[in-house]
């Protein structure tokens, strides 16, 4: 199918804007994950995954151990292993929402070879995706089928509009 991947460095919006275009997709089946922050007295203890249908799970936390690592985050594989076995193609799903597709998940071997199938496969994706990065991540950026494009904070407010006519033309 085809891919929608949204860039920018962090706290530009990616996020926030894939969450809003969930939002107007009332109606729309809708599979994948966002991440959300684990904040304890303001301070960002972590990350946490949740689906779309309301599971969630802390994927990253500053005090947890590692291997591996990102940062000064520990991340639990076996969260992304998990991620990995709702990502299925063959659910009953009209568009999938990824956030995101980062050095955090491509750790797990079972999440890139779930993502390499949602996008040969017939739904559209729509996917934050790290600014930089090698291996899976510059793979995914050099695929034929997909639009890549690069928030700012003076573009991010119009980007859940965007997402939605995007999808809507698939």
């Amino acid at each position: 199918m085809s891919a929608l991947l949204l860039t920018g460095p962090p706290g530009s919006g990616k996020t926030t804007a894939l969450r809003r275009a969930a939002e107007r997709l009332r109606g729309w089946r809708l599979g994948g994950f966002y991440t959300e922050e684990i904040r304890r007295r303001g301070e960002r203890r972590g990350f946490r995954a949740v689906t779309f249908d309301g599971d969630a799970w802390e994927l990253a936390r500053v005090d947890r151990p590692g291997p591996p690592r990102v940062g000064r985050y520990g991340v639990d594989l076996a969260v992304m292993e998990t991620l990995a076995t709702r990502l299925a193609p063959d659910r009953a799903v009209d568009a999938w929402l990824i956030d995101e597709i980062g050095k955090m998940e491509c750790f797990s071997e079972a999440f890139v070879a779930a993502m390499r199938t949602l996008l040969d496969g017939r739904a559209p994706v729509v996917a934050t995706i790290a600014q930089r990065g090698a291996g899976f991540i510059a793979e995914v950026k050099r695929r034929r089928d997909a639009e890549l494009r690069t928030l700012t904070r003076a573009t991010r407010d119009e980007l859940p509009d965007v997402i939605v006519a995007w999808l809507e033309t698939r």
